[in-house]
C-alpha cells in the first residue's frame, strides 16, 4: 500500500494545531510580544524578564520563530513581526483573545465531544456553569471577554459605509464596551445614540464613549434585550448577539425590536456570521462550532433568521458583506 505522504502531513498539522495554539497562548501570558518589543531579544533577557526557566523560552521561541510569530534568534535578537505586532498591549491588541482562547475556551473545546454529542455546552461541562453566568462572577474573564469582542471588531469602520446614520437614532441592543456606537457616531455627528445591555458593562461603554464622542452623545440603559429595548429609535443594531440563544429567544428580541421602532421608516441592523450548508467557508463552521462548546448556540443560515424575522413582522431589505465573514442584514418592519 502506497503512503500518502501529503494525506499524513495535512492531518499532523491539523491534529497539532491545538499546540500551535498554546505556544502563542504562553507567548502572550509571559507577555512576551512587549519584553521583545522593549528590548529584552535573547533568551536570558526573557528569562529574567519573565522568571521563566530560559532553556524552556529557547524552545518555544524556537517554534514561535518557525510559526512566524517573531524573527530572528537568540544569537542576532528576537524582533517582532506582523503577528507579534497585533499582540502588544494596546486597545486593537490580540492578546486579551489569545488568553481567553487559550484557558477558557481551550477547556471547554477538551470537552467538545461531550458538546457534539449532546448538543450542549463543552464551557458547562469543563466549568460546572454556564459561559455569560461565569463571567458574570469573574470579573477578570468578564474583561478578557469584552475585550476580545472589541479587539474582533476590525469590521466596525465599514458599517457606517454600507447605512447612512445621519440625523438618526441609533440603539445598539447588546452593545458591550461602546465601540461600534462610537464609530457609528464618530462618522455621523448630527446622530444621536443609546445603548443597551447588562448593568456591568456599562461602566466601560460610558468610558469608552465618553472619550471618543463625547458625555452628551449617548445613553446608556441596563437593562435585558429579552425584556425589552428602548422605544423611538430609527435604527436599531443587534451586532453579534443572537448566536448564543435559541430561535423562540430570537424571536422574542425581534418582537421587542418591531414595537420599539419609531415608524415604518424605522430599520433593524443584524450584523452576524451566517453559515452557509453547501460550501462553506472554514471560519463561519468553525465559529458555529466553537458556539456549541462555549455556549451550547449556534450560527444560523440566512434563510432560517430570515424565517425568525418574519415572525416579527420583519423582513430583510437588504444586505451587505462586511470584512471578517460578517454579513449585514438591513431589515425593515414588513408593510404587507
Amino acid at each position: 500500500m502506497t503512503v500518502d505522504v501529503q494525506a499524513t502531513r495535512d492531518v499532523v498539522d491539523i491534529i497539532t494545531g491545538g499546540w500551535r495554539a498554546q505556544a502563542l497562548y504562553t507567548a502572550v501570558k509571559l507577555a512576551l510580544p512587549d519584553h521583545i518589543e522593549a528590548g529584552r531579544d535573547t533568551d536570558a533577557e526573557l528569562a529574567k524578564a519573565t522568571g521563566a526557566n530560559e532553556h524552556g523560552i529557547h524552545r518555544l521561541m524556537r517554534l514561535l520563530v518557525a510559526m512566524g510569530v517573531f524573527e530572528g534568534s537568540d544569537s542576532t535578537g528576537y524582533r517582532r513581526t506582523r503577528v507579534s505586532a497585533a499582540l502588544l498591549e494596546g486597545p486593537q491588541s490580540l492578546g486579551e483573545m489569545c488568553l481567553l482562547y487559550g484557558e477558557e475556551f481551550y477547556s471547554a473545546w477538551g470537552h467538545a465531544h461531550h458538546a457534539i454529542s449532546t448538543q450542549s455546552s463543552g464551557f458547562e461541562e469543563a466549568y460546572g456553569q454556564p459561559f455569560y453566568q461565569y463571567l458574570g462572577q469573574d470579573a477578570a474573564a468578564a474583561r478578557r471577554f469584552g475585550l476580545t469582542m472589541n479587539a474582533a471588531s476590525m469590521f466596525f469602520h465599514q458599517v457606517p459605509e454600507v447605512f447612512d446614520f445621519s440625523g438618526k437614532h441609533v440603539v445598539d441592543v447588546g452593545g458591550g464596551g461602546g465601540h461600534l456606537l462610537a464609530t457609528i457616531l464618530g462618522a455621523a455627528p448630527d446622530a444621536r445614540g443609546t445603548l443597551l445591555d447588562q448593568e456591568h458593562m456599562l461602566p466601560k461603554a460610558r468610558e469608552h464613549l465618553s472619550a471618543t464622542v463625547g458625555p452628551d452623545r449617548a445613553e446608556l440603559v441596563g437593562g435585558d434585550m429579552f425584556q425589552g429595548v428602548p422605544e423611538g429609535g430609527d435604527v436599531y443594531i443587534l451586532c453579534r448577539v443572537l448566536a448564543g440563544h435559541d430561535d423562540e429567544a430570537v424571536v422574542r428580541v425581534f418582537e421587542h425590536v418591531r414595537g420599539a421602532m419609531a415608524d415604518s421608516s424605522s430599520r433593524l441592523l443584524v450584523l452576524d456570521r451566517f453559515v452557509e450548508d453547501e460550501n462553506s467557508t472554514v471560519l463561519p463552521a468553525l465559529w458555529d462550532l466553537h458556539l456549541l462548546v462555549t455556549t451550547g448556540g449556534e450560527h444560523r443560515t440566512i434563510e432560517r433568521i430570515t424565517r425568525l424575522l418574519d415572525r416579527a413582522g420583519l423582513e430583510i431589505a437588504g444586505t451587505a458583506e462586511l470584512p471578517m465573514e460578517t454579513t449585514a442584514l438591513i431589515v425593515a418592519p414588513r408593510t404587507a
